[in-house]
């Protein structure tokens, strides 16, 4: 699977910025609070575990985790739901947009305005989602021949090696199997979540791959925003 493009690898090096300024942990508690729903205790809710673990990795303050879990309690509270955007991008890269939010009213708008700005424009729904499947996928720290035995044996169906470890890919009703079985082995998991993987890649270069890395980030600042994915290559 050729897999994580340059905005995974980008994504990546934002993350640690954003947790400093405080934008990831609202993105991650939005997170928590869906996933609480399912039940506020971690050990019955492997939804709710992977959310708390990405939280554990950004450093999330524990009372701010607290206070995520608390809002799926809280019945005065807004009710945070998920919705996913289809988008085009410049030179017709395809885009999968997931928010968390408790006002559709405001997020649309903000995601349509923030694509029409840089280049970008919403898509129809299914007109996108073919061009990607949803896969598990861990980030383990590890990386060599042995890790790529371990991840194949624990059921991994690829992996790909990154410079901070490896990216390994499920089917998406084995991630938590195959999480596990990576602890397991001693491999040092670092996050592990459901993603939208492209089937297929479009090339951009040049003036269109500028624009698009403007875009991707420009979408993924928004707070209501949680994951932005592309085929770009």
């Amino acid at each position: 699977m050729s897999g994580h493009s340059k905005w995974e690898t980008t994504k990546r090096q934002k993350a640690v910025v954003d947790a400093k300024r405080g934008a990831l942990f609202t993105k991650i508690g939005n997170q928590i609070a869906i996933a609480a729903r399912g039940g506020t205790d971690p050990a019955m809710n492997p939804s709710l575990a992977m959310v708390l673990e990405k939280a554990r990795h950004a450093n999330m303050p524990k009372a701010n985790i607290e206070r995520a879990i608390q809002r799926a309690a809280d019945k005065s509270a807004a009710a945070m739901i998920e919705e996913v955007y289809e988008a085009y991008g410049p030179g017709g890269v395809g885009i999968v947009i997931e928010v968390a939010t408790d006002n559709k009213n405001r997020t649309l708008p903000e995601v349509r305005h923030t694509l029409d700005k840089n280049g970008g424009r919403m898509a129809d729904s299914g007109s996108v989602m073919f061009q990607f499947k949803r896969k598990g996928v861990i980030d383990v720290t590890e990386k060599g021949e042995d890790a790529l035995m371990a991840a194949l044996d624990a059921g991994a169906e690829d992996a790909t090696e990154e410079d901070e470890g490896m990216v390994i890919y499920t089917d998406s009703s084995d991630l938590m199997k195959v999480r596990q079985a990576l602890i397991d082995a001693g491999l040092t998991v670092t996050s592990a979540e459901l993603a939208y993987v492209p089937t297929s890649y479009v090339p951009v270069e040049g003036e269109n791959a500028e624009k698009l890395e403007k875009l991707l980030s420009a979408i993924d600042d928004l707070d209501d925003v949680t994951n932005v994915y592309t085929n770009a290559e």
